[in-house]
């Protein structure tokens, strides 16, 4: 059961923190070197790891795994996302000065939406329980909807291992369904004003190409979540207020690690195959959970495990495109 002291040290820790990102140490626009990355990265990692160490203080060590095993997993996954994030950019043509104010608005919106997949997603696990069976001589209560997200997520895993990401580079993200959305709805500008979503134009007030962006930032992100969510429900299907706050944590830190590894994504070209694993893993957890439970610790250690030596490759055996 989640501790009431804990829920309401998250929500102050992130509304405080998130109001002195915006309101004081990101006030005015500037381009966050990498000096800047390296700090918040680490103010991130640091918070969480001191998060985590309140639940294993007032929750014991079980839900301190399943947190950790949440937290890395979602960060692990969502390194896609930071490739997606660069060509977004990229063909938008945004300035350098603008992607964190993009970046710190669409993870307001992911505060939201994961919220109501994850919470919407305990609730439904716990209707998709069916009724008790025999399966290789043991008594099992199989849970149709985990199984269901354990296929698709090793399904997942195969088609990120053969993905191509030649195809992403050569994508129009103009046509996207995240900026038609906004152009169904509001009369878009030519030209970038500053930091604002929406300007005057010949009188008018029209969108910027900003809120565009934004718009397809939120929608990528949703598609990804498509992957992640169901992937921490592995951990802890039946705890929201674990796989919520490790998930955000993990989603908070990440727009500092996007200016962190903007530079340097071309040096992880191994790292796909790492998350190929992780998901297809994770799958097999999932499916062969009513028979055999593989604990949080070990799940932990198998995720570290594969993203180390995922990373790893990709200095010792770099591909050679990723030279170039």
């Amino acid at each position: 059961m989640a501790h009431p002291g804990i829920l309401a040290g998250f929500g102050t820790l992130v509304v405080v923190m998130l109001l002195l990102d915006l309101g004081v140490f990101n006030k005015k626009t500037h381009v966050v070197g990498n000096r800047e990355a390296v700090l918040w990265s680490a103010v991130w990692i640091g918070l969480s790891m001191g998060f985590s160490g309140v639940v294993y203080q007032f929750m014991g060590f079980e839900k301190f795994a399943q947190f950790q095993s949440a937290y890395w997993i979602e960060k692990a996954l969502s390194v896609d996302n930071l490739f997606v994030f660069i060509l977004v950019f990229g063909f938008f043509k945004v300035p350098e000065a603008l992607h964190h104010k993009v970046l710190f608005w669409g993870v307001i919106g992911a505060l939201l939406f994961r919220a109501i997949f994850i919470f919407a997603g305990v609730g439904l696990i716990n209707l998709t329980y069916l009724p008790e069976m025999v399966l290789m001589g043991q008594v099992v209560r199989v849970n149709f909807l985990l199984f269901v997200f354990g296929l698709f997520l090793i399904y997942a895993g195969v088609k990120s291992w053969y993905s191509d990401e030649a195809a992403d580079e050569e994508k129009d993200f103009g046509a996207s369904p995240g900026a038609r959305l906004v152009h169904k709805f509001v009369k878009v500008g030519d030209k970038y004003d500053g930091g604002k979503f929406f300007t005057i134009e010949n009188g008018k007030r029209v969108a910027t190409p900003l809120l565009v962006v934004l718009s397809v930032i939120e929608f990528t992100d949703l598609l990804f979540a498509v992957d992640s969510i169901p992937a921490i429900f592995a951990i802890a299907p039946n705890d929201p207020m674990i796989l919520y706050t490790s998930n955000i944590f993990a989603i908070l830190g990440l727009r500092s690690l996007y200016f962190l590894l903007a530079n340097f994504m071309h040096k992880f070209s191994r790292l796909k195959y790492g998350l190929a694993i992780i998901l297809a893993f994770i799958g097999l957890k999932m499916v062969v959970a009513p028979l055999y439970h593989v604990s949080s610790p070990v799940s932990l250690s198998i995720v570290a495990g594969v993203l180390l030596l995922s990373l790893l490759a990709s200095l010792l055996f770099p591909e050679e495109a990723a030279k170039k």
